[in-house]
């Protein structure tokens, strides 16, 4: 008994350790897209009955917290494969023994071909899961042919630009995804003049201009694994401007789309432009990591801005 109480830890802990590092970029932010942008459906002038059009509403807190158990699930569901794929082969653990070495790979926790079993079984599984229960299937397959794309087609190697589409494309299908799940029905087909499908766009443009971010503090191991990512392209000081510029854009951008009252947005921008000045002025491997901190925390702040804007889109 006690043996096997062990070996389900232990397994739990292996899996923890496969998502670890993108609780903070996908997992947490995608959450709270999800349920925010739930309560915020009526902005969008998406009606549905049984989702409430904010926090202070809620008539049934049981709901809520299945609601927000539902997304999260989700989200591992289809996230959980991606991590596996992305990790599994000979390349991407050498550069996890530089940049990551607590990893489930090149920590010797488990081998690539037990992995790669469980991999295929969620791909399959994620959406099957998705159509019959959840909610938002169409982006579950986007994303099973998305981490194909980038993980296995060399999506994430050749064409830095072609890397940043993916990761854009990513976390959209990722957080209407978890939408989907929040408020129970499917939000496509959207027309481009819906407000949900702008800010979306939006949102896939901030992430496409300035995600390369993450590939700062992992250049040694990217070099390694031959791996083409902005900063070994242009150069590092060349990818700080370019990661700089778009966020003193968004910066003022977004606040002002959604019309959101002055302290929000005076704390979003500042963290925007903090961000964008970290990015320019400090240069070594910890102060990177801190600033990719940071920019996940503005994009939570993106995330939950419908919910603060005073109900319309400028």
């Amino acid at each position: 008994m006690r043996g096997g109480v062990l070996a389900v830890k232990y397994h739990a802990y292996t899996l923890w350790l496969f998502i670890f590092s993108d609780l903070k970029t996908i997992i947490l932010p995608s959450t709270v897209f999800g349920i925010a942008n739930a309560w915020a459906a009526p902005r969008y002038g998406i009606s549905v009955a049984e989702t409430p059009s904010s926090p202070n509403e809620m008539e049934n807190m049981r709901r809520v917290v299945a609601q927000t158990i539902s997304v999260i699930f989700w989200i591992l569901a289809n996230f959980l494969p991606f991590a596996i794929n992305n990790q599994r082969d000979r390349s991407a653990i050498l550069e996890d023994a530089i940049n990551k070495p607590w990893r489930p790979f090149p920590s010797g926790r488990i081998i690539p071909s037990h992995a790669t079993k469980l991999m295929v079984f969620l791909y399959i599984a994620a959406p099957v899961y998705s159509m019959v229960i959840s909610g938002g299937h169409r982006q579950s397959l986007g994303l099973v042919v998305l981490g194909t794309w980038y993980n296995n087609w060399g999506g994430a190697e050749h064409n830095p630009l072609v890397r940043n589409l993916i990761n854009a494309l990513g976390y959209t299908c990722f957080i209407s995804g978890a939408l989907e799940v929040a408020l129970g029905s499917a939000l496509l087909p959207l027309h481009l003049s819906h407000p949900l499908a702008q800010w979306l766009l939006v949102i896939g443009a901030i992430i496409a201009s300035t995600v390369h971010l993450q590939d700062l503090p992992d250049q040694l191991g990217d070099a390694k694994r031959g791996r083409a990512t902005i900063p070994l392209v242009l150069g590092d000081a060349v990818a700080r401007w370019t990661i700089a510029v778009p966020m003193l854009g968004w910066g003022l951008f977004c606040p002002v789309f959604w019309g959101i009252n002055r302290g929000c947005f005076t704390g979003s921008t500042l963290l925007a432009w903090t961000v964008a000045i970290r990015v320019v002025v400090i240069r070594n491997v910890l102060g990177d990591k801190l600033t990719f901190r940071l920019w996940n925390c503005w994009i939570a702040m993106v995330y939950l801005m419908p919910l603060l804007s005073r109900g319309h889109i400028h």
